[in-house]
């Protein structure tokens, strides 16, 4: 220790100072390295990584110019009250106020993310209570002062690099990382650079704890990825910015969705990063404004069509039965499976079998009663009931008359053993178990549709009236943009010779179901009545 701290018996706070790379600005790659040291200036570079290698050179060169660390020298965190110290092991090592113990040494600490390094002037223990610190040098052994200084005559001298007999600091001989080793990889020159470029808008997020003030400040909020700065003015603004983040959060953890909702949202997020830009005048926060806005139209255009409203200046919207197109292509997915595996041909089993798929599709197996059989037009239920069970694709709990005789407080369980999952074979569907009962009420409203039954049309005109309810677009024309259907394929799904369906349209027509409809060699063209537009799965 120097002549003139024994006359004075003072202690002088260690030094520390920061090196830190910061983003010029949101969207921009170039980065700014400044330095906490009054005379040196800013400089930007055009990328992270070149920020790096010269935020790291800029540091290495204070190491080599400053001197080395005082023996003397307050350690800089415990003259912050800093909390990360390790307590003396025990009661006799009761250390001095201004060190926690050991030598005093130059550490350097950084963030794992490689955004800043600091260089500090403390003791060992506070060095080591860091996880990232680098010692890259350890003041001389000092003389072991008089009584009642502070130092206890006993104590050991400190170690140094160099020995007892060393008197001069020594550095490290291998350059210090300053970035965490899982992070870091060297240059051709031995400079320790991240392999990754962090993300410029979290660049100020992590700052050394010692440099922090010891002033509590408030939580700062957070919204779309952003946080908040606490001097934002107004105050409003910033509230209202911390008010929205923690909504959209909880909007998120929501079990069940509510667009009207989550449009208010968007909306007021659209009217406060407006103000938040021209506050700031940055353009990524007016860009995101513009994004607000154009998602909270459409949640509320999602919302209008899910509730059967009309957006404004437009006509009335469709209540449809089935409300979202993953609802109405599970539709047609099952009507598809049913005409590729249907056990028995014929339109009446091919209509029975649609049903009874549905109510077995998620799991295998289900429940019928009497009434279920008795609603659909079926000149011998029981014996196509029969000719089901004896194929092996249908499997019933009691007998067939059982099953038509059950009632609605005691149905017949039914399975189907080429829809039951297993292991090996997930099924063919792969809608939820909420969703199967509502196709399955879609399709018991299609086939049991009033005009149909009144008319007593036979099975295989509702199932004309299933394959068109999901063969039209939105406005109920027929075919992916109106072209029409291929008769083909609806003589295929209702079992009929193609020269049999312009009767059937006749009957759909009368029924008022179809309007317009033309039957050519090869199309069957026209529209959905408006009538049963809210019974149709649209093409998308």
């Amino acid at each position: 220790m120097g002549v003139e701290a024994h006359a004075t018996n003072e202690r002088v706070t260690g030094r520390r100072w920061t090196v830190r790379l910061d983003p010029v600005g949101r969207g921009r790659a170039d980065v700014r390295v400044s330095c906490s040291r009054p005379a040196c200036a800013a400089q930007v570079l055009p990328s992270a990584a070149d920020g790096r290698t010269a935020a790291i050179a800029h540091l290495k060169a204070h190491l080599r110019a400053g001197p080395a660390p005082r023996s003397s020298a307050q350690c800089a965190c415990r003259a912050e009250e800093c909390h990360t110290h390790i307590r003396p092991a025990g009661p006799r090592e009761r250390p001095v106020p201004w060190r926690c113990g050991g030598a005093v040494v130059l550490a350097v600490i950084t963030d794992r993310e490689g955004r800043w390094w600091q260089v500090m002037e403390c003791c060992s223990r506070c060095a080591a209570a860091h996880p990232t610190a680098k010692v890259v040098a350890t003041a001389p052994a000092a003389e072991a002062p008089a009584r009642g200084d502070g130092f206890r005559a006993d104590a050991p001298a400190p170690a140094t690099p160099g020995g007892p007999a060393a008197t001069t600091p020594t550095f490290s001989a291998i350059s210090p990382h300053f970035s965490h080793s899982a992070t870091a990889t060297t240059t051709a020159t031995g400079t320790a650079v991240p392999q990754q470029a962090s993300a410029p808008r979290s660049a100020a997020r992590s700052a050394p704890r010692s440099a922090r003030p010891t002033r509590k400040r408030p939580p700062r909020g957070r919204i779309a990825q952003r946080l908040v700065p606490h001097d934002l003015r107004p105050v409003a603004l910033r509230d209202e910015l911390t008010e929205l983040g923690e909504l959209f959060r909880a909007y998120q953890a929501r079990t069940e969705p509510d667009l009207a909702v989550l449009a208010d949202l968007h909306a007021r997020k659209a009217e406060a990063f407006n103000a938040w830009a021209e506050v700031t005048a940055d353009t990524g926060l007016r860009l995101d404004a513009r994004r607000a806005e154009q998602a909270a139209a459409t949640a509320r255009l999602q919302h209008l069509h899910r509730i059967g409203q009309a957006p404004d200046g437009e006509g009335p919207a469709v209540v449809r039965l089935l409300t979202a197109p993953a609802q109405w292509n599970h539709a047609r997915a099952v009507l598809a499976h049913v005409a590729e595996n249907a056990p028995l041909p014929g339109a009446e089993a091919r209509l029975l079998v649609v049903m009874v798929t549905l109510r077995t599709a998620q799991s295998g197996v289900g429940n019928l009663v009497g009434q279920d059989i008795k609603g659909l037009p079926l000149q011998d239920p029981e014996h196509l009931l029969g000719q089901l069970v004896e194929s092996g694709w249908l499997g019933i709990s009691g007998t067939v008359e059982e099953l038509i005789a059950s009632r609605p407080e005691s149905p017949t369980r039914i399975s189907v053993p080429s829809l039951t999952p297993d292991e090996d074979d997930p099924g063919p569907f792969t809608f939820g178990r909420k969703l199967r009962p509502k196709l399955s009420g879609w399709a018991q409203r299609v086939v049991g549709e009033k005009k149909l039954r009144k008319g007593k049309t036979g099975a295989d005109v509702r199932l004309l009236a299933l394959a068109l309810a999901t063969g039209a677009d939105c406005e109920g024309l027929l075919g992916s943009g109106g072209e029409g259907i291929g008769l083909d394929a609806l003589s295929s799904w209702c079992c009929v010779d193609p020269a049999d369906l312009p009767d059937l349209v006749d009957r759909l027509t009368a029924a008022d179901w179809l309007a317009e409809a033309d039957v050519t060699d090869t199309l069957l063209t026209g529209r959905l009545t408006e009538r049963v537009l809210p019974l149709g799965c649209p093409l998308t």
